[in-house]
């Protein structure tokens, strides 16, 4: 069963530190979700992982199965088993849906998937996410709206069937029928128990639909407070206003 460790972990932006002491243990299998404020620096941690080149880790690991993620190189870190589901999923013009997909594909498995039941397989993936089979030849997220691309990227999920997911505010800009199609998507991910997930939220709703084995609350670049679902429900009735006061100036520091 894979593991992803994060001890102690410090990142700092333009000489700024933005992550100040995080410690995580996630399991194949499980589903953790990560729940703060704006500018608390979830998605500093996401990138961080996936090794986005604007974030310095200045202190800290990451393992994945015990090897040494920070060591890797960003598509190093995506063939070990990590994928992130960006808040903002860029463009890449020039590069149809179904080559990019059929590339992803091929660069994690290590073979190119036979072409029979590759049709299947992708024909079922935009199925299931509602997606129109006429985007396979569009180019990669040119002219999505913004709930197109979060399907696609839920689609690269079930595509690619991580080892450890993280989906940074997945949930952001979907209306209620977009927000169900996704979060099947996810969960029939999940119930496969191959891949653990990390799920980075403000907001409670999309746990309604995807149900967290662990919540944790991020404030001012580290945990404040962990626990299990009911955690949720006590940040949906009382908000992060106790945490945000208990951090004092350390909540101004951090930024996403």
């Amino acid at each position: 069963m894979a593991t992803l460790e994060i001890r102690d972990l410090h990142v700092s932006v333009d000489d700024r530190e933005i992550l100040k002491g995080v410690d995580l243990t996630l399991k194949q299998g499980e589903t953790h979700a990560i729940m703060g404020p704006n500018g608390s620096g979830k998605s500093t941690l996401a990138y961080s992982i996936a090794g986005h080149p604007r974030y310095t880790v200045t202190k800290g690991s990451v393992t994945l199965d015990g090897a040494d993620v920070l060591a890797m190189k960003v598509d190093e870190r995506a063939r070990a088993g990590l994928f992130l589901a960006m808040q903002y999923p860029v463009e890449v013009p020039g590069v149809s849906v179904s080559n990019f997909l059929r590339t992803a594909v091929t660069a994690i498995s290590g073979e190119a998937p036979k072409l029979r039941t590759w049709v299947k397989d992708l024909t079922t993936a935009f199925d299931n996410l509602a997606i129109d089979p006429s985007f396979k030849e569009r180019s990669v997220n040119e002219g999505f709206s913004g709930g197109e691309k979060k399907r696609f990227e839920v689609l690269q999920l079930e595509l690619l069937r991580p080892k450890i997911a993280i989906l940074d505010e997945t949930d952001s800009g979907l209306d209620v029928d977009a927000l169900k199609i996704v979060s099947a998507g996810v969960n029939r991910v999940r119930e496969a128990g191959a891949t653990g997930t990390l799920l980075i939220t403000h907001y409670t709703r999309i746990l309604r639909y995807i149900k967290p084995d662990y919540v944790h609350v991020f404030v001012g670049g580290r945990f404040v407070e962990e626990g299990g679902p009911e955690l949720a429900d006590l940040l949906e009735a009382e908000g992060y206003d106790k945490w945000v006061k208990g951090a004092g100036p350390a909540k101004a520091e951090a930024a996403t």
